[in-house]
């Protein structure tokens, strides 16, 4: 296995261990993993069981009492922790932004420490705010109190791919804000993690964002021992123990809505007009589709209000009051369940699909979802049943090695027909 991808770098925990002085127990005890280059691994676990000290120790914040730490190969456990800080992303919960430095100023701190110049770091700052879905002339002059928590959890995360690490550290980032703005900074990492490749290794104490994000997830016990590590399909269908099932929980085809995203199903098209078009050409529109609404759009091509036959007739040449406002969107890679929910608040059972900037690019209906429920309660159907006909093979096979062993030991012929 190469030990670097296309951006990110490979982690090796050899028996990594931490000891408070004055603790009868380690906090971490003897913890050995392996990460491949550009996977997203998520530790989850019980409060205090040291997931976070785990993750602390990957770019020494914590100094391990014993182990060792490598990155890309290398031998990081003696290396002077500043500069390997410089090399790995960091990125906590609410942010952890300067509140006396501009968005730009913090985004862009790393570099110039490392000694990028000027106009690099201008250009890397305007880059990170794009890619992290933020306008850069709006939010690079703005202070952290300037920004909703969404936001600045968006620039806490551009601020730890600043200088382009290899591996980046995410400690439980998103734990701060309201489930609607969790939901979209999720998305938001998948669709980073598709276009930059890197290491992620991200904790929480959340089962369903580990499902949702992660490639691989390790399930720690107390002292961050490991109960499982696999992934999320593997966990959810085969738990290793009671422990990790406690993890999993009740309902575990509908956790695998988590694993499948609104990209993997049909996203039909449905007619939209924009808020430009005359009120006449809008009628028109409706008449001719087929449908009983439309879809009204802005003038950057994002979803507006759903319109019905009885609201163009009570418009009176103004759409200003009419329709009913698209209150949840959900992005193509938001999962199915994040789909379902939104679906489910929604009396006309479908969501608008939205990209990166929020524009519209279709609609999942509430059949298409359910379509893919049953798909998946059945595929469990059929894998419990192959469990069980293994189960049962195995019986039948270990019943027969005991009845031939009851007969007496296995006659063997030696040279001349001896016993």
């Amino acid at each position: 296995m190469p030990e670097t991808g296309d951006h990110g770098a490979s982690i090796e925990l050899e028996s990594l261990t931490k000891r408070y002085p004055g603790s009868a127990q380690p906090a971490v005890d003897n913890v050995s993993m392996e990460i491949k280059a550009g996977e997203v691994v998520v530790f989850v676990g019980p409060s205090g069981c040291g997931k976070s000290t785990t993750l602390k120790m990957i770019n020494r914040l914590i100094e391990p009492t014993g182990g060792r730490i490598r990155i890309g190969g290398e031998d990081v456990t003696d290396m002077d922790p500043v500069k390997l800080r410089r090399k790995v992303g960091y990125a906590i919960q609410s942010a952890g932004l300067f509140p006396h430095m501009t968005v730009a100023q913090n985004i862009g701190i790393v570099p110039k420490m490392i000694g990028w110049s000027k106009p690099r770091v201008r250009e890397r700052t305007e880059e990170l705010l794009d890619l992290v879905g933020l306008d850069a002339a709006e939010f690079r002059g703005r202070y952290p109190r300037q920004l909703s928590g969404g936001q600045q959890q968006r620039v806490g995360v551009a601020r730890a791919l600043a200088a382009d690490p290899p591996v980046l550290l995410m400690d439980e980032p998103f734990g701060a804000v309201d489930p609607i703005t969790r939901d979209h900074l999720q998305d938001e990492l998948i669709r980073l993690q598709h276009e930059l490749h890197k290491t992620i290794v991200f904790v929480t104490h959340d089962f369903d964002e580990a499902i949702k994000i992660g490639d691989r997830i390790a399930v720690l016990r107390e002292r961050s021992h490991i109960a499982q590590f696999d992934t999320p399909e593997a966990i959810l269908t085969n738990p290793a123990d009671d422990f990790v099932s406690g993890f999993v929980g009740a309902g575990a085809a509908l956790k695998r809505l988590n694993l499948t995203r609104v990209r993997d199903v049909e996203i039909t098209e449905y007619p939209t007009v924009t808020v430009d078009d005359p009120l006449q050409q809008i009628f028109n529109r409706l008449r001719t589709s087929g449908s009983n609404e439309i879809l009204l759009l802005d003038r950057r091509g994002r979803p507006y209000k759903w319109l019905r036959r009885g609201d163009l007739m009570r418009a009176q040449g103004s759409l200003a009051r009419a329709g009913t406002l698209v209150h949840d969107t959900v992005t193509r890679d938001a999962t199915l369940r994040d789909a379902l929910e939104a679906v489910l608040t929604d009396n006309a059972g479908r969501v608008v699909v939205t990209g990166r900037r929020g524009e519209y690019t279709g609609v999942v209906d509430m059949e298409t979802l359910m379509n893919s429920v049953h798909e998946m309660l059945e595929a469990d159907r059929l894998d419990a049943m192959e469990h069980q006909h293994e189960l049962e093979s195995l019986r039948a096979s270990q019943t027969h090695a005991e009845q031939e062993g009851a007969a007496g030991p296995a006659a063997v012929s030696g040279p001349g027909g001896e016993r």
